[in-house]
């Protein structure tokens, strides 16, 4: 019979951890089912239930945890939207200047300003992508 409500705890433990996301919910709820697997298999008493639920708990709390934490917070290793136009080299299509310009990336016509205030790029000239500022490409010339 504690088996079922290890299993019931395990289950709303689950559910709560969706609304958290810090994943200390879904470490107790591994407790959870691992004690419940230890009093269904072997009709142990709830202090050995209770050991069982301890333990596997803690033991994912300093092992996997930390793991799982650090894979939920590393970025994708494929760039998007702007963040990918970062580097790349454009063609000037318009004189950029401090203030305006017009660039072509990979087949795109952005608005751009350089990155050097004194600087003026005549249209023709391949340039580099320094960052992407809203819709403007800020362009660097070497």
């Amino acid at each position: 019979m504690s088996a079922l409500l290890w299993l019931a705890a395990a289950i709303v433990l689950v559910v709560a951890e969706m609304f958290g996301g810090e994943l200390v919910l879904l470490m107790l709820a591994g407790g959870a089912f691992a004690a419940a697997g230890v009093d269904f298999a072997f009709d142990a008493p709830l202090w050995v239930d209770g050991l069982v639920f301890a333990l596997v708990s803690v033991l994912l709390l300093v092992a996997v945890r930390p793991i799982a934490r650090r894979h939920m917070l590393t970025r994708p290793a494929v760039l998007m939207n702007t963040e990918a136009l970062e580097g790349r080299s454009a063609l000037v299509t318009e004189q950029v200047d401090s203030r305006d310009g017009r660039v072509k990336i990979d087949g795109d016509v952005w608005s751009a300003r350089t990155m050097d205030p004194e600087q003026v790029i005549a249209p023709g000239t391949r340039v580099t992508v320094v960052e992407i500022d809203g819709a403007t490409a800020v362009v660097w010339h070497s």
